[in-house]
Formats: structure tokens, sequence, C-alpha cells
């Protein structure tokens, strides 16, 4: 008989320019814009209303400045000291390598071959330029699944939610490679299950 896993109320970072312009934007550390820092306080208000003992939480973010930001705002906007969470390396952003900057137009227009391939198995596929699929992104995400011991917040990243998507859920490697995820709400992954705050 498994003991249940912790839950995780994940949270992807607000907005930024490149999410609003449609570029890929992996690993490379862009600010939240405006709409984003409103986006992570609406996260934080949406976490205390679906978790009263949000203070007895576990609070991990990926390294970038985006999601350490939404993270920061996140917090204070419910009373918590902004800076008292942890950060995990494993959780950046899948990389799109040589194509992080365009947008997918671009990518169709530059290397239609190859944005071919990857619209054939989005989950499997290895951007060019030291790219990482999803299914080489799971392998990075189970060791932090392991790793939690209590209920945790995680702020990260769109691949990195359909990484845990993948793996708490059980939701097949084509379904969760197209989902959306959503700024600015609560991804709650509990019992095998997930829904949107």
């Amino acid at each position: 008989m498994h003991s249940p896993r912790p839950t995780i109320y994940f949270i992807r970072h607000g907005e930024t320019d490149w999410n609003l312009e449609g570029r890929l934007q992996g690993q490379k550390d862009i600010p939240l814009n405006k709409l984003g820092r409103v986006q992570a306080e609406e996260a934080g208000r949406r976490l205390r209303s679906v978790c009263p003992h949000y203070e007895d939480l576990a609070y991990v973010a990926s390294p970038m400045r985006r999601t350490r930001d939404t993270m920061e705002i996140l917090r204070g906007t419910i009373g918590l000291p902004p800076q008292g969470y942890g950060v995990d390396e494993r959780l950046i952003e899948i990389t799109f390598g040589a194509w992080e900057g365009m947008t997918w137009k671009e990518v169709r227009r530059a290397e239609p071959q190859l944005a071919a391939l990857r619209e054939r198995d989005k989950w499997n596929y290895v951007p060019p330029g030291g790219g990482e699929s999803y299914a080489m992104l799971v392998d990075r995400i189970r060791p932090v699944l392991d790793d939690l011991t209590r209920d945790t917040v995680i702020v990260a990243h769109g691949g990195v939610a359909r990484a845990f998507l993948s793996l708490c859920c059980g939701i097949s490697s084509r379904q969760a490679a197209s989902m959306d995820i959503w700024q600015g709400r609560v991804l709650v992954l509990q019992d095998r299950k997930h829904r949107w705050v």
C-alpha cells in the first residue's frame, strides 16, 4: 500500500514580455512584466483560498528570475516573508536550444522539417543546439517528486508543469505536451488527480 504523495500546489510564473510575444523562453532569464506581477498576486490569493494552512507548506521555486519574483510577490501577498523559500535547480524550464528567443511561426519558417518532426512527437523531440525533450525533462523532475516530504508550493514553468502532470497524474505524454498551463492560477496535484483553482 503506497502512502499518498504530498499535495503539490503548482504555480506557473506570471507573464513576461516574451510570453506576450509568443517567444520560446526556455532557460533565458526574462523578467515578469506588469501583468505578470498582478498574476503573481492573484496566484497568492487563490493559494490562500484553496489552502487555509498555507503557512505550514514548503515553498520551492525554479532559480530563474521570473519564478523567484512570482514566488516573492505571492508570499508577500499572503503575508509571508518574501524570501522564505527554497530554490531547486532541477525545476528550471525545459530548454529549446537554438530556438530560444524565436516564436513558433519563426521556427516553422526557418526550419520547417524540424518543426514538423516536433509536431509529430512533441514529447520526445529534442530541439537542435542542445535542446531538451519533455521525456528528458521528466527524468530531471522525477527526483524532485521523490524528495518531497510534505505539501509543497512549487513555482516553476509551463514545461515543468506538463512533466508533473505526466508523473503525478498519469496523463498521457501526447495530452500533457499540449495542455494549457495558466498564469495567475494554482494547479493542485493531489491523489493522482489535478484541478485548477
